[in-house]
């Protein structure tokens, strides 16, 4: 007998081992995060950004979490595809949405957390201060590719000075900067304006949450009810 139940645990070994190295294979994830191969792809460029355009979270048991970045240098802003990031890297960076995360202003790299462009205000190169109503702004060049995504954004908020002020004592402390306002990063104003696709998903996921338990306590009401007048039935008889 006793035998028999050593030849049985044995046999399950081997099966419990494959279960493990699955389980430890999903919860991994990509071993280097993404952002960490465009800095690589990067390194001969003096100057670039790397904004979190967009990031999602697909699956229901083991879920699998996306980033897409926007780059952009001197010369010229691309956009990448999904790309898988591990789950604590999702986590990290999950208050980022829309912000620059990375990059590197004349060989001087930068990986605190600010609005798009900040990095480049104060440099001629790239622009330059224009009067307004409500104070000294900055103006991108048109000749450069931030014009672009910068300038014909009517819903980007202007870069007043004492904006600019206030994103160099936070880089300078090594704290994220979301705007004066907060208008930036997942929870800001503008970001929701600008990037509606990722909370539609939001909203989808928290609706059929929201679904799924309300026929779960639906069901377990019903399964009350159904035991309650069992019972009562009984106790009558």
């Amino acid at each position: 007998m006793e035998r028999a139940k050593k030849i049985k645990l044995q046999a399950l070994l081997p099966m419990a081992t494959i279960l493990l190295l699955l389980m430890t294979t999903w919860g991994c994830g990509p071993k280097q995060p993404p952002l960490a191969k465009i800095r690589q792809k990067l390194s001969d460029a003096s100057t670039y950004s790397v904004v979190l355009e967009n990031m999602k979270q697909e699956g229901t048991f083991f879920k699998d979490y996306y980033h897409q970045y926007e780059i952009a240098t001197p010369e010229k802003t691309w956009a990448t595809g999904w790309l898988k990031v591990p789950k604590k890297f999702y986590q990290r960076y999950a208050m980022y949405l829309g912000m620059t995360v990375a990059g590197m202003e004349n060989g001087e790299p930068s990986t605190v957390a600010a609005p798009p462009g900040y990095q480049y205000v104060g440099n001629p190169r790239y622009g330059h201060w224009r009067s307004g109503r409500s104070g000294q702004y900055w103006a991108f060049n048109r000749n450069t590719p931030l014009y672009s995504t910068m300038e014909l954004d009517s819903d980007f908020p202007r870069i007043y000075r004492n904006d600019y002020r206030q994103y160099r004592s936070s880089q300078s402390r090594g704290v994220p900067y979301f705007g004066s306002k907060g208008q930036f990063g997942t929870q800001g104003s503008y970001t929701k304006k600008a990037n509606p696709d990722f909370f539609q998903r939001q909203r989808a996921k928290a609706s059929i949450k929201s679904a799924s338990f309300s026929e779960k306590v639906s069901k377990s009401i019903g399964r009350t009810r159904t035991g309650y007048r069992g019972r009562a039935g009984g106790r009558g008889k």
